[in-house]
């Protein structure tokens, strides 16, 4: 990667309005991720954080709260009744003013979670409402919001994506469905590709959560594509060499 390109790529993600945050349940990346200033915050999930291997949920989360340096975190309820997943989510915002309490839109029967959802709001318990894939539960999470209470929307476009749907238009009409409600803000979820975060900016989002495999790929931003596709090439060669392959020819 040549210094111009590098620099290129970093000019094109400051000029974006959207706030990347890093997603990832390991320590040591979280750690070296503070020291970056393009990350806003962080998010992070129980299924992240089964694979990362971690045992103590609360002790995770108190060593992530020292490493984020204030910024912006949030932690999951994973209780699938909504009076634990109160107590829960109590027991969590008491660790940190930083963080949000993220909450699934349902329980695994399909029951929505917006009673709860409004309980925490108006208290003024800050909510990462995720899991979330259409308009229809925007809208009733965005009505079950307190407007003063900073709540972050995380809808998995991603995932919307795979079901061949064009997620922008559905996530430029999730941001009009949060227009009453200023201290909401529009997650972009389960990103697939660099891409998604100049998509993310053009449609409103607010923040986009970007996992450290994809991180890893902003240094792509703005390549030469001739000189990309000569890499490729060389690679394929590379590979081929060393794993001896062979054609017999005339």
């Amino acid at each position: 990667m040549s210094e111009r390109t590098d620099a290129l790529s970093m000019a094109s993600i400051s000029a974006l309005s959207v706030a990347v945050y890093a997603d990832g349940a390991d320590l040591e990346t979280i750690a070296a991720r503070a020291k970056d200033p393009l990350i806003k915050g962080f998010t992070t999930n129980p299924t992240l954080m089964r694979k990362s291997g971690i045992q103590d949920y609360e002790r995770f989360a108190k060593d992530a709260l020292a490493l984020v340096d204030g910024r912006p975190i949030s932690f999951e309820v994973f209780a699938d009744d909504f009076p634990t997943m109160e107590k829960q989510a109590r027991r969590i915002a008491s660790w940190g003013s930083n963080i949000s309490v993220k909450i699934p839109v349902s329980n695994t029967r399909g029951e929505s979670a917006t009673s709860l959802i409004h309980l925490l709001s108006a208290e003024g318990i800050p909510v990462n409402v995720t899991a979330i894939m259409t308009e229809a539960q925007v809208e009733a999470i965005s009505a079950a919001l307190n407007a003063d209470t900073p709540a972050i929307v995380s809808v998995f476009a991603g995932r919307i994506a795979d079901t061949g749907r064009d997620p922008v238009p559905i996530m430029q009409r999730c941001k009009s469905l949060l227009s009453d409600k200023p201290a909401a803000r529009l997650l972009w979820a389960s990103p697939r590709e660099v891409l998604n975060l100049f998509q993310a900016d053009a449609a409103g989002c607010d923040i986009i959560t970007v996992t450290d495999d994809l991180l890893m790929k902003l240094v792509y931003i703005g390549k030469d594509l001739d000189e990309f596709s000569l890499e490729t090439v060389k690679m394929f060669f590379d590979d081929a060499t060393s794993a001896a392959y062979d054609i017999v020819v005339d």
